[in-house]
């Protein structure tokens, strides 16, 4: 669907995740400890509590590619939006992603619940980076994002 602003609005199924103890592993492989840590089909949730903390991080992606999960992402408040993600897929060779919609089909349920709202500004963080604009609707997120020009 095209949205006033010329972006185009995809809708997928939300993928909610629950929580789970932090795995030894994945604690090390980004080499701090979160908050909290959530576990979707495919995914780690490594909740942060800052958006510096989430900008700082130097992933051993070697022994993140030897995790349970396909990919983590990783999540924290944003200063200028409501929250701030990097996701990284080393598994199958994708050690970050620039703007990763599905990593949004979880974190939108996630800061909906967090935030008290279901319209959420985005931001990933990666080198690259872009805005994501994530609306959750029952059990469907649909969301427009606009990536940052190479640099």
């Amino acid at each position: 669907m095209a949205r006033e602003n010329g972006q185009l609005e995809m809708n997928f199924p939300a993928v909610p995740a629950a929580a789970v103890a932090a795995p030894a592993a994945l604690t090390a492989a980004l080499g701090r400890s979160p908050q909290s840590v959530l576990a979707a089909p495919r995914d780690y949730v490594a909740v942060f509590g800052s958006e510096r903390e989430i900008a700082e991080l130097t992933p051993d992606f070697a022994n993140l590619a030897k995790l349970d999960r396909d990919a983590v992402i990783v999540t924290a408040p944003g200063a200028e939006v409501d929250f701030v993600s990097r996701f990284f897929a080393p598994k199958f060779g994708v050690s970050e992603d620039p703007v990763t919609g599905s990593a949004h089909c979880t974190l939108a349920p996630y800061w909906a619940g967090r935030v008290g709202r279901g319209d959420l500004h985005a931001r990933q963080i990666s080198a690259r980076g872009g805005d994501i604009h994530c609306r959750l609707d029952g059990d469907r997120v649909f969301f427009a994002w606009r990536v940052y020009a190479l640099p």
